[in-house]
């Protein structure tokens, strides 16, 4: 079954904190969605990416519920 997972980046407190992108993943699993994130924090923890510096990215499912979350202290 397909469900919609939400895909959000998380700045830092020094950045002002807060959720600075988010991304709806359409998939059939949540590791699919897991492996997305990864991805993302990956991409976004770059040097030369644009955004303000990454805290965490977190993944949530269609009832808002957090179901897995990457971090830099992790």
């Amino acid at each position: 079954m397909v469900e919609v997972f939400r895909i959000e980046t998380i700045a830092s407190e020094e950045a002002g904190g807060g959720v600075i992108r988010r991304i709806m993943v359409r998939t059939d699993s949540v590791e699919k969605a897991k492996e997305r994130a990864a991805k993302v924090f990956s991409l976004a923890r770059r040097p030369q990416s644009r955004d303000p510096e990454i805290e965490a990215v977190r993944v949530l499912d269609g009832a808002g519920y957090e179901v897995f979350s990457i971090s830099t202290r992790d």
